[in-house]
């Protein structure tokens, strides 16, 4: 059950869009980055994090959130997968897919936090 939006599609889509961009930037070849520049695969658990406090912001009920967080997580393993078996240039790793989960974790604990419902507030805020 989603919260009470007024433009309840556009935040659908917001956050299919950012699903669909965690895909494709998994996917496709990754740009040239010195390993001294990263910083321990921060950018994966950043991306499931973005991704479950989007589940959090659009869904009203627990329950929701829990399988969002079930699906996040399902989708980074189906992703190490696709990038082990379908790419030449990409490598599966079980540490990036331990990342997205402790991502999509921290993401989910949003939801006990006084910022539960910004994007609700942002909704009335752009179309009262």
């Amino acid at each position: 059950m989603l919260r009470s939006f007024r433009r309840p599609r556009l935040w659908i889509a917001v956050w299919i869009a950012m699903i669909l961009g965690v895909i494709v930037l998994s996917l496709m070849p990754g740009p040239p980055i010195p390993d001294m520049l990263t910083v321990g695969k921060f950018d994966h658990g950043f991306a499931y994090f973005c991704l479950e406090v989007m589940a959090v912001q659009l869904y009203a009920r627990r329950h929701d959130w829990l399988v969002a967080a079930a699906a996040m997580i399902a989708l980074g393993i189906a992703l190490e997968f696709a990038q082990g078996y379908l790419t030449s240039y990409r490598d599966m790793s079980a540490y990036d897919g331990m990342i997205d989960a402790i991502g999509v974790a921290i993401g989910l604990a949003t939801a006990w936090t006084p910022f539960t419902n910004i994007v609700q507030r942002i909704d009335a805020r752009l179309f009262g």
